[in-house]
C-alpha cells in the first residue's frame, strides 16, 4: 500500500515487471523526490522477502499508469 494514498502500489502502476528465478521486482516511484522512497522499498522489501528490488526511473510513471477503477475514483 502507498502510505500516502492508501493504495496498493500495483493499481497506482509503480510495479513495472516481476520475474521469478531469481525473484526480481521492478519497480518507480511518482517521482524521483518521492520522500517516501525509503518506506516504499521497505515494504515491498517486506511483502515480498528474498527478492531483488530495482527501482528504475525509466520509463518514468505517469498519472496513465493508474488502474482504470482509480483513474475513475480520481476523476482522471
Amino acid at each position: 500500500m502507498d502510505p500516502e494514498l492508501h493504495i496498493n502500489i500495483v493499481d497506482l502502476g509503480l510495479i513495472y515487471s516481476i520475474k521469478t528465478n531469481p525473484t526480481t521486482i521492478t519497480f518507480t516511484l511518482t517521482s524521483p523526490g518521492c520522500i517516501l522512497a525509503g518506506t516504499i522499498h521497505k515494504l515491498i522489501g517486506a511483502a515480498v522477502k528474498g527478492a531483488k528490488l530495482d527501482l528504475v526511473w525509466d520509463p518514468p510513471w505517469t498519472i496513465d499508469k493508474i488502474s482504470p477503477k482509480y483513474q475513475a475514483q480520481f476523476g482522471i
